[in-house]
């Protein structure tokens, strides 16, 4: 009876243990407020954690400051990832638009002069907010796996173009972003849980993907990774960064 006792005590002792562990593992990646948690798989959320650990961690990526990048050599972005500012420059168009990306408010630089016109001022605005959405999404992904609005679906393991075992998920979204009827599947690789490919599908119940694309040459950039490397496209000039360059 003793011996019995003893067993069930340190059977319920392991499964507590397990509990502990398990919530700990969840709360050290806690999904952003309107994560679709519900709707997601277990272990789709269990694999966009992981992929956060292998990015350098959630508490690096929360104490992440200031990320620039040059989007294909169309633009290039400066962004205050604790405040929302961004500052994007458009040299073919003689652009500078200084925003908050929260608040939607900021100024305009067109040819050296500042956009005064209510209507022109809000228009920039609106194509500044619309830029970071799509620029900062073809960098940061591995890490908006659980935004807001987001539903993360498993759906088994499968190949990247270039042969590497992957775990395939399904990203949709619900009423979120600028353009919330896409779809992707993201590739992450069963070794090392790295994002290594996308797919995108510009309406969720389109049959084939408009484009397949990899995610190549991870970097470290201050304290996380990131890859600039999209096949024949290239987001370049990464850099991540305690101050606002003027105030260096």
């Amino acid at each position: 009876m003793k011996n019995l006792f003893t067993s069930i005590v340190c059977s319920l002792l392991l499964i507590a243990g397990c509990t502990s562990s398990g919530n700990q593992s969840q709360n050290s990646n806690p999904p952003a407020p309107g994560f679709n948690a519900d709707s997601s798989d277990v272990r789709a959320i269990a694999i966009a954690d992981s992929v956060m650990k292998a990015l350098g961690g959630r508490e690096a990526w929360d104490d992440t400051k200031i990320i620039s990048w040059n989007f294909f050599g169309r633009r290039t972005h400066t962004w205050n990832k604790l405040t929302g500012r961004d500052s994007i420059h458009i040299p073919s168009s003689e652009l500078i638009i200084d925003m908050n990306i929260s608040t939607k408010e900021g100024t305009v630089m067109k040819s050296g002069e500042e956009v005064a016109q209510p209507d022109s001022l809000q228009k920039y605005l609106q194509q500044g907010y619309q830029m970071w959405v799509n620029d900062a999404y073809w960098l940061m992904m591995p890490y908006k796996l659980k935004d807001s609005g987001v539903t993360l679906k498993y759906m088994g393991t499968d190949t990247t173009q270039t042969g590497i075992p992957s775990y395939k998920l399904k990203l949709t979204f619900d009423q979120v972003g600028v353009t919330p009827q896409n779809m992707y599947h993201v590739y992450v690789d069963t070794s090392d849980y790295m994002v290594r490919q996308w797919a995108y599908f510009p309406e969720a119940d389109a049959e084939q993907p408009r484009f397949i694309l990899p995610w190549k040459n991870y970097k470290k950039h201050g304290e996380i990774m990131l890859s600039g490397d999209r096949g024949q496209n290239k987001l370049t000039d990464i850099k991540v960064m305690d101050n606002w360059p003027d105030e260096n």
